[in-house]
């Protein structure tokens, strides 16, 4: 079952139930960026509305692992996620509301030179942008984490860092984007934007038309298909990551801890979430092949990490309709939530080598499991920026595994694109136009690194 803790009491009001007849701005996907994107809009006295298909937080913003890190971003993303985790350590407080949020920490151990190569480059990116870390030599490492075996010839950490609770996150940031006035809808589907002399003028719904001068598509997995109805050509494809909740009654640090073939991250609940690291499924679909020279120099330098698949989903996608008039029933209605099995296989593969690095985790037992679909763009680095073709049309999505923990500042950043304000970092490395002139993956820009938060 997908790791989502919707309150089943909670029933929207009369003004939720239907969206309203106009706004500034309609936020097309409730997960954590586009929520976060709605508050920063209204903070910023713009009407908005965030209109979602099925629950708020159900796909990949509630099925993430729920790491809020600096460390070991690329390094177009770090000062974006330096931003974002200033923010989550004031949101509680400010909105009165619980993320979960906690400065606890992230560490990364390494077992093989390989790794330590990799934790190079990071230490590298962060001192770049003066943020504290301590290298930690391996006699010093048992002392940083009890119980964790032996072996390993480095840790990197980051004491800033923290984790976050993914089920409980966007709802209470919903409550948040309602206490300023923005109008959330659930169960409401954006079936296009209608336009005036090429201007967005309105979004229609599957309940109605919303009269506005903006759109913003936050919509995940789903971003590539609303825009293709659009004319817009977004390369995006989706990585399946997949996940467990371990419970354990052994002594184990707070904070999340990764290595070459594990995470783990504590839970609120007392549990762990476990995944395995570096191994996600990238499921062969018709995109796939129609975005397949922009993705192949990804694969080539992460072919390890990438296991190819195919599956029911090529079929389903095959049959999906890539256009429809907006008076129409489209996918979005007919797919309210992407639910994707998990891979058993890698999540006991995951508690085994967890139990090789913390021997503790050795009475531990899996009592949870689920996946979710990753939207990953050719550099694995995300979209914030306005649709050049479209006036009044934005995108942010493509954040490749990293959206929840730079969702808060993906939101400031893109409301602020939006209203013309001073940017909270530079925002030239998000452009949509980088993938006209082809740009090239690096080797740590990539949909195989998604999934850490």
């Amino acid at each position: 079952m997908p790791d989502t803790a919707q309150d089943p009491t909670r029933q929207p009001t009369a003004d939720e139930a239907l969206p309203p007849r106009a706004v500034d701005v309609v936020v097309v996907g409730g997960g954590i960026v586009g929520v976060a994107t709605a508050i920063f809009l209204a903070q910023s006295g713009l009407r908005a509305c965030v209109c979602e298909k099925g629950q708020l937080g159900a796909e990949q913003s509630s099925r993430n692992w729920g790491w809020v890190r600096q460390m070991g971003r690329d390094p177009a993303e770090t000062p974006l996620a330096i931003e974002s985790l200033r923010i989550w350590g004031e949101l509680d407080a400010r909105f009165n509301i619980q993320t979960g949020f906690r400065r606890t920490g992230i560490v990364y151990v390494c077992r093989t030179r390989r790794e330590e190569r990799l934790a190079e480059t990071w230490i590298d990116t962060a001192r770049t942008h003066d943020l504290a870390l301590d290298v930690v030599e391996a006699n010093r490492i048992p002392a940083l984490l009890p119980g964790i075996a032996t072996g390993f010839r480095l840790a990197v950490h980051t004491a800033s860092d923290g984790r976050a609770e993914p089920a409980l996150a966007v709802p209470a940031l919903a409550k948040a984007a309602r206490a300023l006035g923005v109008r959330v809808v659930e169960n409401c589907a954006v079936r296009g934007v209608e336009r005036s002399a090429g201007r967005v003028t309105a979004a229609v719904t599957e309940h109605g038309t919303i009269g506005c001068s903006n759109v913003v598509v936050a919509g995940g997995a789903w971003s590539r298909l609303f825009l293709g109805n659009l004319g817009v050509g977004f390369p995006q494809l989706k990585v399946l990551g997949t996940a467990a909740r371990l419970e354990t009654s052994g002594r184990v640090t707070e904070m999340p801890v990764g290595g070459g073939d594990f995470s783990f991250r504590r839970r609120l609940d007392g549990g762990f979430t476990i995944a395995l690291r570096n191994t996600n499924i990238a499921p062969l679909v018709p995109d796939s092949f129609r975005l397949f020279p922009q993705f192949l120099p990804s694969f080539i330098q992460n072919w390890s990490e990438l296991k190819l698949r195919v599956g029911r989903r090529f079929l389903t996608e095959l049959a999906m309709p890539r256009s429809w008039p907006l008076d129409r029933r489209t996918p979005f209605e007919d797919i309210r939530v992407l639910d994707p099995a998990p891979v058993e296989g890698f999540n006991r593969r995951a508690r085994a080598a967890l139990i090789r690095a913390f021997p503790t985790f050795a009475e531990s037992r899996i009592d949870r499991s689920w996946a979710g679909l990753i939207d990953a763009t050719p550099d694995g680095v995300p979209v914030i920026d306005a649709v050049s073709d479209v006036p009044g049309l934005y995108l942010a999505s493509g954040f490749s595994g990293h959206g929840f923990g730079i969702g808060p500042g993906a939101g400031l950043l893109m409301a602020q694109l939006l209203t013309g304000a001073a940017p909270c970092v530079d925002p030239s490395p998000f452009r949509f136009g980088r993938f006209a002139r082809g740009r090239r993956a690096s080797a740590d820009r990539t949909p195989a690194h998604a999934g850490q938060a």
